[in-house]
């Protein structure tokens, strides 16, 4: 993440927080991320140095103006204005940070082969939750790859318990290993 995504991210959620609007304002982060990631010939066209800004900024306000607050209007305007609205996903990341940060929230994603069972995913938020001492969000993915047991990605920390990451360190001893 570029400090320019840190700190404009950061310096919403600092407004944001000051105002009593955090969850109400990642909410509608959350929601022009998934417009402009589905749409990038919309990002172009507010990323594009040859429209006019007035024109750039009219285009926010058509489209996000009456759905988002006032704050997040005018930071993608903001965006708009310094030529940097291609940060704004990073942004959204820098924002949810900080989110998390306040609110005790770790992220985190898991891999398994097959999906969690209900009771298996409690089981995973319980001890993820003691050991962490936060509540936990989890992302699964389901990777036939692994061909078993999990991977954890949280807190910039990867923790590998996958019948594919044992057999590939066995695979890599033997290789080692000098006959």
């Amino acid at each position: 993440m570029t400090d320019f995504a840190r700190t404009y991210g950061g310096s919403l959620y600092e407004l944001a927080r000051d105002e009593g609007l955090t969850e109400r304002i990642l909410d509608q982060l959350d929601m022009c991320a998934g417009i402009l990631d589905e749409t990038p010939e919309y990002m172009r066209l507010l990323a594009t140095p040859s429209v006019t800004k007035e024109a750039r900024r009219r285009a926010v306000d058509e489209s996000f103006g009456t759905q988002v607050h006032p704050y997040l209007a005018g930071f993608m305007k903001l965006l708009v204005d310094r030529g940097e609205i291609r940060q704004f996903p990073a942004c959204v990341r820098a924002y949810r940070e900080r989110y998390n940060e306040d609110n005790g929230i770790l992220e985190v994603n898991v891999t398994t082969a097959v999906e969690l069972t209900g009771s298996a995913r409690e089981k995973l938020l319980t001890k993820l939750s003691q050991m962490f001492g936060k509540k936990i969000v989890l992302a699964t993915k389901i990777d036939p790859a692994v061909l078993g047991g999990m991977r954890l990605e949280c807190a910039g920390k990867r923790y590998d318990g996958t019948v594919r990451d044992r057999l590939d360190r066995i695979e890599r001893g033997l290789r080692e290993t000098v006959l």
